[in-house]
């Protein structure tokens, strides 16, 4: 394990203060991405504890969810809610590559990726006040939060360029290769299913739920490939947002 590519990793996905790693190679990137669970893995234990004082203190299923969504944001400083409104809202702007570009790089959130913004948070909530918490709840939590960093390996598998010529993505873009990949994806499919039966849910379910996700965000990078010639840092926020937002769906529905 690379110390260089966890502090990396835990620098990117969260307000820990780590020692920042003075341009890091393609090979330290790609690591850093394969060990974004691993890296999260303190945020996902402060999201926990925020469940277990919301059951102690007896708040609905509501207003716990909000406090998980609110938590999360805080301790990421929004970067991926702000990654999610740039894409979105770039996407939406022109067909025009270089002004969809332009959009994203002022980071103005316009009303597309306002929406955005609501529609995803919405469903967090959502599907985090309808899970069936009990005594595991706090642990489905924290896996889930894990798992949905593990999307990152598929915005930065090998083979998918960077939109641009600077920024995050020019870094990490094409530096997952395929064993690195593939870990991610066992850990997209193998953590949900540990979260549905922490919830009373059957672990088929959480199955299904890492199998959506994975679909959801390869047809993000696709879309983004095609329409603005590859990935970048705001891309990745947007994946890791979406990767979650659909595991909760899925785990929040009855089966």
């Amino acid at each position: 394990m690379s110390v260089d590519a966890l502090r990396l990793a835990g620098g990117f996905l969260s307000v820990l203060p780590v020692r920042p790693v003075s341009d890091p190679d393609r090979r330290t990137a790609g690591r850093a991405m394969v060990l974004a669970p691993l890296a999260v893995l303190p945020l996902g234990a402060v999201t926990a504890a925020v469940v277990v004082l919301a059951q102690v203190a007896g708040l609905p299923a509501a207003l716990r969810a909000v406090l998980v969504v609110g938590t999360l944001a805080l301790g990421t400083r929004a970067m991926h809610l702000d990654g999610l409104a740039d894409t979105v809202d770039g996407l939406g702007a022109s067909w025009d590559r270089a002004r969809a570009l332009e959009v994203m790089r002022r980071g103005d959130v316009g009303p597309m990726g306002a929406v955005a913004l609501l529609v995803v948070l919405g469903l967090q909530v959502a599907g985090l006040a309808a899970l069936p918490y009990a005594a595991g709840g706090a642990l489905a939590v924290l896996l889930l939060v894990c798992a949905s960093r593990a999307a990152l390996v598929l915005v930065c598998r090998r083979g998918v360029p960077a939109a641009r010529p600077d920024g995050l993505g020019r870094v990490v873009a094409g530096s997952v290769g395929p064993v690195g990949a593939g870990t991610g994806v066992v850990l997209l499919l193998g953590l949900p299913a540990l979260a549905a039966v922490a919830t009373g849910r059957p672990w088929w379910q959480g199955m299904v739920a890492g199998a959506l996700a994975v679909v959801v965000v390869v047809a993000l990078v696709g879309h983004t490939v095609r329409r603005l010639g590859g990935v970048s840092g705001d891309v990745m926020g947007a994946a890791v947002e979406a990767a979650l937002a659909t595991l909760l769906v899925v785990l929040a529905a009855r089966p």
